[in-house]
């Protein structure tokens, strides 16, 4: 599959929205599969998934909010038809300029699927692949925006984390720009981030800890958009780390969305390593073995994970389910 991008046409403005741009991904894309991976579910105040070809986000620039969203339009196949991003807000045009980054651009999976790798695939994956063509991995470069979701959701559940991104950002952002759905937001500013008092981070569930690691992460802001800008190297993992909070499984969560890392594997996390091994050896296992298994596909582990999703497959379930007690009306 080619995604080689033909020149985005000049964003111009259209009717009720202040800028649009009509791109040829040049390639299957699913829209839905390649931009829900940055969004928390049905409610989440910065990006809706209304259908498999619409998607609405927000995201802030240099000169302001924006809102945005991702549809097809034109004649063809549902996959290959034009993607048309119509935007709102003063950053609109700034925009544009990225968004088909956003939408998995600058991601090609021709190599792997061309490679010795991939015909060595179990099957159920390869067919996750026959099955998911559309499925890209999105570049959004916001890596301050990225980090804040990222650290909320270390060493708590996804209910908590996702139950607290939802009340700050609602809080602290801003209201999305244009025709967004109700409820939408702009992520906070730094200022923002650094502004929010103690007693909102534990009326929100969060921590001390978490709470310093997004004041830091706010007070780096732009460092980190710059990280955001350069290159998917080496260097960058050393720059995040270098963030007291932001550990291994934190900064493989950033760069997975930020740059489209195709081969950062998130270790540390409390339910990847066992549905890796689960998966291979039909047995649970540590990162250890993790790291072991996916080493056949090194350079394209976070492809393969994203084919294990993708495949519905579900390690064995023998507990019940946790449910933490919520302490923030003590």
């Amino acid at each position: 599959m080619s995604t080689t991008t033909s020149p985005p046409t000049r964003p111009r403005p259209a009717g009720p929205a202040d800028a649009e741009l009509v791109w040829d991904p040049a390639g299957a894309l699913h829209l839905g599969e390649t931009l829900g991976v940055l969004g928390r579910g049905g409610g989440d105040p910065v990006l809706r998934v209304l259908a498999p070809d619409v998607v609405w986000l927000t995201a802030r620039t240099a000169t302001g909010p924006v809102s945005a969203r991702f549809s097809r339009t034109g004649p063809g196949t549902p996959l290959h038809r034009p993607v048309l991003v119509r935007a709102w807000g003063p950053g609109a045009a700034e925009f544009l300029a990225e968004a088909p980054r956003w939408a998995g651009a600058e991601d090609s999976w021709e190599r792997f699927e061309a490679s010795e790798a991939f015909r060595a695939l179990p099957h159920r994956l390869a067919a996750a692949r026959h099955h998911h063509p559309g499925l890209r991995l999105p570049s959004t470069g916001r890596v301050l925006d990225r980090a804040v979701v990222s650290v909320l959701e270390q060493r708590v559940t996804v209910r908590e984390a996702v139950a607290a991104h939802r009340r700050l950002v609602r809080r602290h952002g801003e209201p999305a720009p244009g025709p967004a759905p109700a409820g939408m937001r702009v992520p906070p500013t730094p200022e923002a981030w650094r502004r929010v008092p103690a007693w909102e981070w534990h009326r929100a569930g969060v921590d001390g800890g978490r709470a310093a690691t997004v004041r830091r992460v706010a007070e780096r802001a732009g460092a980190l958009e710059r990280l955001g800008r350069g290159p998917l190297d080496a260097g960058l993992h050393r720059a995040l780390r270098s963030v007291p909070g932001l550990g291994p499984w934190t900064v493989a969560e950033i760069v997975q969305c930020t740059h489209g890392d195709p081969d950062s594997v998130s270790v540390l996390d409390f339910h990847l390593a066992d549905t890796v091994c689960w998966f291979f050896d039909r047995r649970p296992g540590d990162d250890r073995r993790m790291l072991q298994l996916l080493e056949p596909w090194r350079g394209d582990r976070q492809r393969v994970v994203r084919l294990l999703r993708a495949s519905g497959f579900r390690k064995p379930s023998f507990a019940p389910r946790l449910r933490p007690e919520d302490h923030r009306a003590r």
